[in-house]
């Protein structure tokens, strides 16, 4: 299929279930706009050495230890929400739960950004 094409079904798909289901769409729109504000937030106070590791990321071996470094990050808020919402079942004292879900999108997000090699460009 060419990409123009695709582009249309994408479109036509996208209006479908926003007609459909228009309050989750917009919620969704809505959380990544945070998200996106936050990560702004974030990388305005660490900078882009948090991910880089201070290393060079066009080589692919520095490219992987940041990978494994998010990966790390990303297990360290599952094991939190493990800890809070099935073990203990209790309310979280330092930070919403939420905040472990919007960190797991964002690193999720970076990690891509990393693997694209479109980090700190």
């Amino acid at each position: 299929m060419g990409r123009i094409f695709k582009r249309q079904i994408s479109m036509n798909i996208n209006k479908e279930i926003e007609k459909q289901y228009p309050e989750t769409c917009n919620e969704f729109k809505k959380l990544q706009k945070e998200q996106y504000d936050t990560f702004c937030k974030k990388q305005y106070d660490y900078g882009q050495h948090n991910i880089t590791l201070g290393m060079d990321l066009t080589d692919p071996d520095n490219r992987h230890l940041s990978i494994t470094a998010i990966i790390i990050r990303i297990n360290d808020k599952v094991q939190r929400l493990f800890n809070l919402v099935l073990r203990r079942k209790v309310k979280a004292q330092n930070e919403p739960i939420e905040d472990a879900f919007k960190d797991i999108s964002v690193y999720s997000i970076i990690a891509q950004i990393v693997t694209n090699e479109k980090w700190g460009k």
